[in-house]
């Protein structure tokens, strides 16, 4: 009997038309916190942001997710009964109760069992790892993993002093997307290995408290950028050092997908990883910190640009305030298309 291996065979993202520039969140940012002085270009030059992509007010991260799920499954020339297992991986959410899957798989169609995974920005390298795992141990063949992100929404427009200001700043960088990925099963590895690590002391640097658990706690996105980037520390050697043990030479990846929260980050990690900065698909300073839905806006666009094709080997790197980082190594192959 043949050894069942996974692959993602279809990667899709639905971008809302709305843009925001940094100039515009800067002038709203003084509108609301009038005492702080907010410096022109201080996003720009902090992040590297030059605008973001924003939805329209109302639109939902199911809303968002569905596109993507939608266009995923006709290009690959699926229906919605045909999907396995439907899993929602995202920093954002329509609800705590009950699962977003559940919404997110009445808004396409699909019938499927369902259920959400969640690790911040890491949350669709992990449903990836599950996925994989469910198809090698035959408990399905083709699963839907479908991401919904609404970060714009956790702007902290009102701040009353330069300490407010330092751990809000990043709030401002957040963008909304909708991404989707299909994983099938396989008789030869495209998903070829991946591994996992956490720094769980680290968790303080970036928060969002839910107000209903936990109404005592400071309520709104805190990030330490400084503190949070601290905590990713070692973890970018331990990835490389993986990568040697799995035959592989950083500087060698065809293509290299890495969690993108700022301009400066993602040029200091590739560094420390040791990957070439041109395997790097840069999407921060045009859409903002997309949070999970970040890797597959990078094989999306690298597909697009004509710069990914099967037989090369690529990396996912992703990196996630808790702290938590995560590698994935794949075999590109040739995508599920609609016959015509």
């Amino acid at each position: 009997m043949s050894v069942s291996y996974s692959r993602i065979t279809q990667v899709a993202v639905h971008l809302p038309a709305g843009r925001q520039t940094v100039e515009a969140i800067e002038d709203r940012l003084r509108e609301h916190s009038p005492t702080l002085r907010i410096p022109a270009g201080l996003l720009r030059r902090t992040y590297g942001l030059e605008e973001r992509v924003v939805a329209d007010d109302g639109v939902l991260p199911s809303d968002l997710a569905s596109h993507a799920a939608l266009k995923a499954l006709a290009r690959a020339g699926l229906e919605p009964g045909e999907v396995d297992l439907l899993l929602f991986a995202s920093v954002s959410a329509d609800v705590q109760e009950p699962a977003n899957a559940h919404i997110v798989a009445a808004k396409t169609g699909l019938t499927c069992p369902v259920f959400d995974i969640s690790n911040a920005c890491n949350s669709v390298l992990n449903a990836l790892e599950v996925g994989d795992a469910l198809i090698r141990c035959g408990r399905y063949r083709r699963i839907l993993v479908a991401c919904g992100e609404t970060l714009s929404r956790l702007s902290r427009w009102t701040m009353t002093s330069r300490h407010e200001m330092r751990t809000a700043l990043a709030s401002m960088t957040g963008g909304d997307m909708g991404a989707a990925l299909l994983v099938e099963a396989g008789t030869e590895p495209g998903i070829i290995a991946a591994t996992f690590m956490a720094n769980s002391t680290g968790w303080p640097a970036a928060t969002l408290f839910n107000p209903y658990q936990a109404p005592g706690l400071p309520q709104g996105l805190d990030i330490d950028s400084q503190r949070l980037f601290a905590s990713f520390l070692g973890m970018d050697a331990r990835a490389a050092q993986w990568l040697k043990e799995h035959d592989t030479d950083p500087g060698e990846l065809d293509l290299v997908c890495l969690h993108q929260p700022s301009v400066p980050f993602v040029r200091a990690i590739s560094q420390r990883v040791g990957a070439r900065p041109e395997a790097v698909v840069p999407t921060f300073a045009r859409t903002g910190n997309m949070a999970a839905a970040t890797l597959p806006l990078q094989l999306a666009l690298a597909t697009e640009q004509g710069r990914l094709h099967p037989g090369m080997k690529i990396a996912l790197f992703g990196l996630a305030s808790g702290a938590s980082g995560g590698i994935m190594l794949i075999n590109w192959t040739t995508p599920r298309t609609k016959v015509l």
